[in-house]
């Protein structure tokens, strides 16, 4: 029987990991299309290979991993690089999630996918639900600068490279809240109501396909 898939997204410093960890304490199956590229660009990883011969040796660390600040400077400048590494990684993100998504046995699955909006052709007719997880620009900086002890024009670099706020709304079946003003218990809260949505909707659906 097919899944009931739920992309789940929002931008950088939005509150992804949050959400997800508290899906997870429900029993809920989430892949995580960022651990899977990390783990593909780590020291013996997938991609490695294929991330040498195209960009050379000099774009890793001293521990054979992908140089993440370096690619990461290097795709800003150059959308050509940023296409050749993806067409690296892409297919190898989306093989794990494929194997992940066959070993999960939960109701509904969330995809956490940061890049989902900008490949929304792709992925819309896989998910019944597109969940995103908004904040406002002033909360993200102020979150990736005490998280990850990055400049603000670095940070600022990234959102303007991520889709814009408006576009993931606009693509949004369900969203989160969670800028300036919400605090935990709320987060938490809506988090639940989601939860609680995507069981019925997940329940309606397999009646449906059973029916049919």
């Amino acid at each position: 029987m097919a899944q009931f898939k739920v992309g789940l997204t929002g931008g950088i410093g939005s509150g992804k990991s949050t959400v997800t960890k508290q899906l997870r304490g429900y029993g809920i199956a989430v892949i995580d299309a960022d651990a899977i590229s990390r783990a593909a660009t780590a020291a013996g990883g997938a991609a490695i290979e294929a991330i040498v011969a195209a960009f050379g040796a000099a774009m890793l660390d001293q521990h054979g991993a992908l140089n993440r600040a370096l690619m990461r400077n290097l795709v800003f400048k150059d959308p050509e690089a940023r296409q050749r590494l993806e067409a690296i990684v892409h297919p190898i993100v989306q093989e794990q999630m494929g194997l992940q998504a066959a070993q999960a046995d939960s109701p509904y699955v969330v995809y956490d996918i940061p890049l989902l909006i900008e490949s929304v052709a792709r992925y819309r007719p896989q998910f019944k639900r597109i969940c995103v997880i908004d904040c406002d620009e002033a909360t993200q900086i102020s979150r990736v600068q005490l998280r990850d002890q990055l400049r603000l024009d670095e940070v600022k670099r990234i959102i303007a490279s991520q889709a814009p706020r408006q576009l993931r709304l606009q693509h949004a079946d369900d969203v989160i809240d969670n800028g300036a003003g919400v605090d935990l218990p709320r987060l938490r809260q809506q988090v639940q109501e989601k939860h609680e949505l995507w069981l019925a909707l997940s329940e309606k659906d397999r009646l449906h396909k059973g029916l049919s």
